[in-house]
C-alpha cells in the first residue's frame, strides 16, 4: 500500500515465503532465510517464514527464522496461486510486514505478483542482491536491467511491504543451528471473498534426463569458443571425471551446440556450485549473474583480460582444447 513516512513504523519484520513441493521445504527457502536474516538484523527486527499449503518444521528455525506462520487445509491441493494469494494477502493485512521475499521460481513468479497488485506494493523481480539503506531503512534491491547489460538498484520508498523475488542459488543459506527455537503461529485460510477458478487435477514433473544443474556440486561450462557440439563432448568427459554436470553460455545454446537445460545465466539457471569451470566464456553480466556465487571459479581462456578471467579464483591462460584434455587425463 502507498504510505507516508509517518506510516513506516507500522510495518515491521522481514518475511520469506517458504517454497514447498509435495509438503517438503525446498532448499531455496533456506537461502531466502539467510538473506532475510541479514536484512532483519540491520533493521533490528525478526524473520518470519510463511508456509501456505504446507507445514513448518524445525529446519526453518535452525536456518535463522524466528517465527513460522502456517496456513494449511484440505483445500490446498497442489499449487493454487489464487487460494495461496488470498491467504498471503490476509496475513499481510493482519501483521504488516516491512519486507516480503519470495523465490523467483515458477511458483513464486505466479504467486507474488498477484499479492503485490492486491496490496498495492512495490515488487522487484529476479534480485541478485539485497541490502538496507542505513539512512532511510529502505530495501535496496539489485537486479540486472536492460537485457542484463547493467545492474540496477531499485527501491520502493513509498510502498509497504517492499516485495522482491530472489533467484535460486544466488543467496547463501546460513549454517544451520539445530539448537535454535522459534514460535509457530497457525492461521486459518480466509473464508470469504476468495475466488477459486481452477482445480489442480494432476502435477507432472519433467525435464531433460540427466540434466540437474541446480543440485550439481561441480559444473564445467563452455561458451562460444567451444566451436561446436564436439567441444561440449570434450567438456562432458572432464565433467564425468569430476562427478559434475555440463553447463553452457547462452551463445552456445543459441548456436544449437547444446540444449537449453544446460544454460547458465540470466535467461537460464542460476547455480551455486562448489566448483565452476568456465571454458571459453568471456563473462558478460548476463552469464555472471547466474554463477558468480559459486565457491571456486576456474576460468580457461586465451585472453587474460576477459571479465570471467578477472572474476575467477584461478585463471588459466591458454588453449582450452589443450588444457581441458590435459586436466581430464591428469584425473585418470
Amino acid at each position: 500500500m502507498r504510505i507516508t513516512d509517518a506510516d513506516k513504523p507500522l510495518f515491521t519484520n522481514v518475511w520469506i515465503i517458504a517454497e514447498t513441493v509435495g509438503g517438503a521445504i525446498q532448499p531455496v527457502t533456506y537461502e531466502l532465510i539467510g538473506a532475510a536474516r541479514g536484512l532483519a538484523d540491520a533493521r533490528g527486527s525478526r524473520v518470519a517464514a510463511i508456509v501456505v499449503g504446507g507445514e513448518a518444521d524445525a529446519s526453518l528455525f535452525a536456518y535463522g527464522a524466528d517465527i513460522a506462520i502456517v496456513v494449511n487445509g484440505p483445500e490446498f491441493v497442489g499449487f493454487n496461486d489464487e487460494l495461496e494469494c488470498a491467504s498471503l494477502n490476509h496475513l499481510i493485512g493482519k501483521y504488516k510486514p516491512e519486507i516480503v521475499l519470495c523465490a523467483a521460481t515458477a511458483r513464486g513468479r505466479a504467486l507474488i505478483p498477484r499479492a503485490a497488485v492486491r496490496t498495492v506494493s512495490g515488487l522487484t523481480a529476479d534480485c541478485t542482491g539485497l541490502a538496507i539503506d542505513p539512512e532511510t531503512g529502505d530495501l535496496l534491491q539489485t537486479r540486472p536491467a536492460f537485457g542484463g547489460n547493467i545492474m540496477a538498484t531499485i527501491r520502493a520508498s513509498n510502498h509497504r511491504p517492499q516485495m522482491a523475488t530472489v533467484r535460486p542459488n544466488v543467496m547463501k543459506a546460513l549454517p544451520p543451528d539445530p539448537t535454535r527455537k522459534g514460535e509457530t503461529i497457525r492461521e486459518q485460510p480466509p473464508d470469504a471473498g476468495v475466488t477459486n477458478a481452477k482445480r489442480v487435477i494432476e502435477t507432472v514433473r519433467g525435464g531433460e534426463s540427466g540434466v540437474n544443474l541446480a543440485d550439481a556440486k561441480v559444473i564445467v561450462s563452455g561458451g562460444r569458443a567451444m566451436r561446436g557440439p564436439e567441444g561440449f563432448a570434450m567438456l562432458k568427459r572432464l565433467a564425468d571425471k569430476l562427478g559434475g554436470a555440463v553447463g553452457a553460455s547462452r551463445a552456445a545454446v543459441d548456436a544449437g551446440w547444446i540444449a537449453y537445460p544446460h544454460q547458465v545465466g540470466q535467461t537460464g539457471q542460476t547455480v551455486q556450485t562448489a566448483l565452476y569451470i568456465a571454458c571459453g566464456i568471456s563473462g558478460q553480466i548476463q552469464h555472471l549473474v547466474g554463477m558468480q556465487s559459486c565457491g571456486c571459479i576456474v576460468a580457461i581462456d586465451r585472453n587474460p583480460d576477459t571479465p570471467m578471467m578477472k572474476l575467477a579464483d584461478i585463471a588459466v591462460t591458454g588453449d582450452l582444447f589443450e588444457v581441458v584434455p590435459a586436466l581430464a587425463e591428469a584425473l585418470g
